[in-house]
């Protein structure tokens, strides 16, 4: 077994192996090598798919449209909470059915399709409910310091992407679950907006919240994997933005009581700076404030259907007895809400009228991405519900916001926390059908301001 190679990029590796430079089998086999290198002290991966992902390699390699291929011979990881045929979809618990998946899920169809191949399903918190991957399964942690968690839920994806062992991984988004992890692990991370990429998450896609998205070590990356799982490659073609832009720059947590950390309102307000030095209006403004009714709109209505749609995907399990206590009591909570008006569109609606209007005066908004560096990496499944709920509350509050608003948003790294070792990051948030835009944006902080595509550890 070999571990010298460092990953390259997903766009490098394609363009290797679209030109016959290189072969889908000779990268594939490079990613399990890593794998089976690293992934015990990070514990990223729930399955490992071994000799079915090099025979999906072989195929790559003899289809006779390889050089037309977006991802040919990429090594994608996919979250565990989507059908990927003939592996089960255990979505992190032992309450969930082990029998093989029948059909791949629309953006997994696409990934295969465009010449990537699946070389593993990797590790969530149960149910994906909460902000840090930790399960029955094993504790994920986060390749820059191994005492923090990768986040959640995708923190299986990012760990393998931050770590190297694959270059981009699927993952989705219901309360943050793209861009949290992304911010705690150095990636770029993004979810869209609704009904740019097939949703078809659990029993209701969260109501609304939830996205498929992608983590990468680069924008160029991300827009490639987001640009095939959107099958729009219009959207691979990442430039700079070519009008002034009109950028909000808001450091106010959306909750009520949350402290921020001073390196993350630096990493926004360095991000800013970038815009500002490119010739762009940055000004102060605050599109989410707990002390108004949009607010509190939103904060009501993205926590009643995180409730709710936790309660529809514990109802379908196959035993429910088997589900954690703490997500137990989530879906309690999400039955009862179901009852009353606290459910009701107009909550929602509000919110949404709220956002639009914000981003019919500016183009983009900045804001931290996370308010302090990532919780601890351990069985946070082995507490109760209201530690879990304050532990994630308190360090991830930026992103839920605009899941309820349904609009595109993206998380870039902007630097290393000095007490913690782990990255701080920005949020980059625009109004529906801006995810373009976000790239773009992006493109241009990664230029002005480069970060480190892999953690120290594996680079």
């Amino acid at each position: 077994m070999s571990d010298t190679r460092v990953v390259d990029t997903a766009t490098a590796i394609s363009t290797q192996v679209r030109a016959g430079r290189r072969s889908a089998v000779e990268e594939t086999q490079a990613a399990l090598d890593r794998i089976a290198a690293r992934d015990d002290a990070l514990e990223a991966f729930q399955v490992v798919r071994g000799e079915r992902a090099l025979a999906e390699a072989r195929d790559v390699d003899a289809r006779p449209d390889r050089a037309r291929l977006p991802l040919a011979g990429v090594p994608v990881a996919v979250k565990d909470n989507v059908p990927v045929t003939g592996e089960p979809m255990r979505v992190g618990s032992a309450a969930t059915d082990a029998a093989p998946q029948a059909a791949d899920h629309a953006v997994v169809a696409r990934i295969r399709a465009a010449g990537g191949v699946v070389v593993g399903l990797t590790r969530v918190p149960e149910l994906c409910v909460y902000g840090a991957t930790d399960s029955v399964y094993g504790v994920t942690r986060n390749p820059w310091n191994l005492g923090r968690t990768p986040g959640g839920s995708s923190g299986g994806s990012a760990a393998a992407v931050a770590s190297g062992m694959v270059p981009v991984a699927h993952g989705n988004d219901g309360m943050g679950s793209v861009r949290i992890p992304a911010a705690c692990t150095g990636l770029v991370g993004i979810k869209p907006g609704l009904g740019v990429v097939p949703a078809e998450l659990g029993e209701t896609d969260w109501f609304g919240l939830s996205e498929n998205g992608a983590l990468a070590t680069t924008v160029e990356d991300a827009a490639l994997l987001l640009s095939v799982m959107a099958d729009d490659p219009a959207l691979a073609a990442v430039a700079p933005p070519d009008q002034r832009l009109r950028v909000a720059l808001s450091f106010r947590p959306p909750v009520a009581g949350v402290t921020l950390d001073p390196c993350f309102a630096a990493a926004a307000e360095a991000a800013a700076a970038v815009l500002v030095s490119a010739g762009h209006d940055v000004r102060r403004a605050e599109p989410v404030s707990v002390a108004d009714a949009a607010g509190n709109a939103a904060a009501i209505a993205g926590l009643v259907r995180w409730f709710a749609g936790t309660a529809a995907d514990a109802d379908a399990v196959a035993d429910a007895s088997s589900l954690e206590p703490r997500v137990r009591r989530h879906a309690r909570l999400g039955r009862w809400v179901r009852r009353t008006p606290l459910m009701s569109q107009r909550l929602r609606d509000a919110w949404i009228a709220h956002a639009e209007a914000f981003f019919g005066e500016y183009d983009v908004l900045i804001t931290p991405a996370l308010a302090r560096p990532p919780i601890e990496s351990r069985r946070w499944h082995d507490g109760g519900w209201s530690a879990t709920m304050l532990a994630n509350i308190r360090y991830a509050p930026y992103a839920a916001p605009w899941n309820v608003a349904q609009l595109p948003a993206l998380v870039v790294p902007m630097g290393v926390h000095p007490d913690a070792g782990t990255p701080v990051a920005a949020q980059i948030v625009t109004r529906r059908g801006g995810e373009s835009l976000l790239l773009g944006v992006a493109s241009l902080i990664e230029a002005a301001r480069p970060w480190q595509r892999i953690a120290p550890a594996y680079a």
